[in-house]
């Protein structure tokens, strides 16, 4: 059998070996969501899986399927449910699938874990998940247990940032399917992205409250929040870089974890 960080690509016995050797254990957390008319609906589960693999490899870890399925989208940070094929789940369904996974893969024998979130409205539920994992098994049982939550966007760098917008960042909130996400997506999966459907009818200009229920005037119909121009496959390596190195860094400090 190949040699490979997807879990459920290896045997049983491959995988105790590994547990028993200390592999880290990579867990994606994505969405289904609209990401304009140019992007696939699997941006979300796309990008933190495959920075996810990245690590993997340098550090001897193993990637678990993805959760692919999302916290609702929000207009002010998603565009809303109002767009076909974004399939939301509630936070008590994600905070619950994330402790179950936590908490078999402790039972496994796995200490050292990472949660990579894509998608903004996983944030909080994702937390949530950890603390209800070690509320299962038990905070007088988890010694050795250390895991790591990262949404992969704060790990970019203000230089890298600066170079990407050149004209200001919007913010992360804003930038649902725009120069981040549309650039990442032409670095890793250029067959998926169509710039030629890509509408420029933002940014969004939001009111600084939600309102119940949507759908939201101000969101584009596109579902673009920003913009997806200055969008390019060398802005997402450089994107893509930060994430993984930072992640590589954190791996080596909160594990004692060679890296390569």
């Amino acid at each position: 059998m190949a040699e490979t960080v997807f879990l459920a690509e290896v045997s049983w016995p491959e995988f105790a070996r590994r547990i028993a050797q200390g592999a880290p254990v990579f867990i994606p957390v994505g969405a289904t969501e609209q990401h304009g008319r140019h992007l696939p609906l699997s941006v979300d589960a796309i990008i933190p899986t495959w920075i996810s693999a990245e690590v993997a490899k340098h550090c001897g870890g193993l990637v678990v399927p993805p959760i692919a399925y999302g916290n609702r989208s929000q207009p002010r940070s998603g565009g809303g449910p109002a767009f076909p094929g974004t399939i939301n789940i509630t936070a008590t369904t994600l905070s619950w699938l994330l402790r179950d996974i936590i908490t078999e893969l402790h039972r496994h024998g796995a200490r050292h874990l990472v949660v990579v979130n894509g998608h903004y409205e996983n944030i909080w539920p994702s937390v949530e998940g950890i603390e209800l994992a070690l509320d299962h098994i038990g905070r007088e049982r988890t010694q050795g247990l250390k895991i790591l939550r990262i949404d992969h966007w704060e790990l970019v760098r203000p230089e890298t940032l600066a170079r990407v917008f050149p004209e200001g960042y919007p913010g992360i909130e804003l930038e649902h399917a725009s120069v981040i996400e549309t650039s990442i997506m032409l670095a890793l999966k250029p067959e998926l992205v169509d710039l030629a459907q890509a509408a420029h009818d933002g940014p969004a200009r939001f009111k600084p409250y939600d309102r119940f229920p949507g759908p939201v005037a101000e969101v584009p119909a596109s579902g673009v929040l920003s913009e997806t121009k200055g969008s390019s496959a060398e802005k997402g390596r450089w994107l893509l870089a930060d994430a993984v190195e930072r992640i590589k860094q954190a791996v080596a400090e909160e594990f004692g974890k060679e890296v390569g």
